[in-house]
């Protein structure tokens, strides 16, 4: 059943106030990753640190890319993890099942990532150096 505009869209502010708005929400988040998650911290930090060695290691523009996208697919991992905590602990801090389960996949997304990043960079360094 198709439901009238009014209710598809949200009420607040639009076009370029929309975006000037949702950019301040991005970068509050962004602070209160890097002020409440250690984890957030170290691997923004490590991030930081392999972004002028991508520019060495990668061959290539697409090769420099790929180790770039790595790094900031391990970043996004954290954050959605972070949020998914945050929501989480915020229920109530009961142990339950459920909230376990939330908080290990989102775990789980953060270590596959981890693990895309070890190998392509491993895999870059190897070819590199070999």
């Amino acid at each position: 059943m198709d439901q009238p505009d009014e209710l598809m869209n949200k009420p607040g502010k639009t076009g370029l106030a929309r975006v000037i708005a949702a950019t301040g929400y991005s970068l509050q988040g962004l602070r209160a990753a890097w002020r409440h998650e250690e984890a957030f911290r170290i691997e923004a930090v490590l991030c930081c640190a392999c972004l002028p060695l991508a520019w060495l290691l990668g061959q290539s523009l697409v090769h420099r890319l790929l180790l770039i996208v790595c790094c900031a697919l391990v970043l996004l991992a954290e954050l959605t993890n972070s949020a998914l905590e945050a929501v989480v602990d915020r229920i109530g801090p009961e142990r339950h099942p459920l909230a376990g389960r939330a908080k290990d996949i989102g775990s789980a997304g953060v270590f596959v990532t981890l693990v895309l990043f070890v190998l392509v960079w491993g895999a870059s360094l190897w070819e590199r150096l070999a």
